[in-house]
């Protein structure tokens, strides 16, 4: 069967014929099944969701226990079919929980990446490649100036900063579910062991990374009292939206931070008031971009959500087909 009668765009997001479901849908529908919890991706409303279990989890912990009218949770590497539409899940390295899906009908397999990252990760499952005929890939840094440090380099500024100026708190803004918790553990990876202090939106996703078994060392709420003295020397990690508010400011004499693979242009860190700019991404660059495609050996390449022009005309520089899906309502949520 050709792969767009598998698999095609429609204005709720990428829909399956055959078997009447959708993936990542940006409207309520009758199923879904969802990549991963980053709220671009995973919306509650549907009837019913098929997702990760760790990613139902997630989605109960943003919308409440009722997210979705029934559940059904998907085991990594399992196939399930779906009224003759086989499906499955297999890790993305984007944040906990998160999966590409595998659809495949009549000799045609078509994988839907949703976000993903190939840099090791203490927090997830590391992203593993799976041959298909069709890859569809995000392409949020799918520009060859998008070329992402090791995460490692990046804490051990920070720490360095501390150590510089152990009179000012550092605050660093990092996106609550993933970025936040992975920066916390490679603070603990690289030694760090003071308590963390973490704003209130970020306990509940902190707990959860916690109870998989994800060790974040202490966490203490970043609640600012006398003054915020107590907060000299501290590394407090909180959304990036706090920072521009008066929370941010009754900390002493801090430093801004954010930690997001957007760091890498300087004038977007400039703009935005950082002033010790991390570049940590939780998506792919653009030499894992392309790695990432040939490594999956598909024949044709559907680009989706960033810089799809680039990444497509790459895809035809090497000889591979290639195409923009041009879907919307995909934003940069987990970066």
């Amino acid at each position: 069967m050709r792969a767009s009668d598998l698999l095609h765009p429609r204005p709720e997001g990428l829909y399956c014929p055959p078997s009447d479901f959708f993936i990542d849908p940006v409207r309520p529908v009758n199923r879904a099944l969802i990549t991963h919890g980053h709220s671009d991706h995973a919306r509650s409303g549907h009837r019913s969701v098929l997702a990760t279990q760790q990613t139902l989890d997630i989605m109960g912990l943003r919308y409440g226990e009722h997210f979705a009218d029934t559940t059904q949770a998907a085991r990594l590497g399992e196939t399930i079919a779906l009224n003759g539409v086989n499906v499955s899940f297999h890790p993305a390295g984007h944040v906990l929980g998160s999966a590409q899906i595998s659809v495949e009908h009549q000799g045609t397999r078509i994988v839907a990446s949703g976000d993903y990252k190939r840099q090791r990760d203490a927090t997830c499952a590391p992203f593993e490649p799976i041959q298909c005929d069709v890859f569809i890939t995000e392409a949020t840094f799918g520009l060859p100036v998008f070329r992402h440090p090791p995460d490692a380099q990046e804490i051990a500024r920070l720490l360095k900063s501390a150590a510089q100026f152990p009179e000012r708190s550092h605050l660093v803004g990092a996106y609550a579910l993933g970025k936040a918790q992975r920066v916390m553990r490679l603070l603990r990876d690289a030694g760090y062991d003071r308590p963390l202090y973490i704003h209130g939106a970020l306990a509940k996703l902190s707990e959860y990374y916690q109870s998989q078994g994800i060790d974040l060392g202490t966490l203490e709420p970043a609640t600012v009292e006398g003054g915020g003295q107590d907060f000299a020397g501290a590394i407090v990690v909180g959304p990036p939206s706090v920072f521009a508010d008066r929370w941010a400011r009754r900390f002493p004499d801090p430093i801004s931070c954010f930690a997001s693979g957007w760091m890498r242009i300087r004038q977007r860190a400039k703009q935005g008031g950082v002033e010790l700019p991390l570049i940590i991404s939780d998506h792919a660059d653009w030499d894992e971009l392309t790695a990432t495609i040939k490594e999956t050996g598909a024949e044709e390449i559907w680009v989706t959500h960033g810089r799809e022009e680039a990444l497509v005309r790459w895809c035809e520089l090497e000889g591979i087909a290639a195409r923009p899906l041009h879907l919307v309502g995909y934003e940069d949520e987990g970066d």
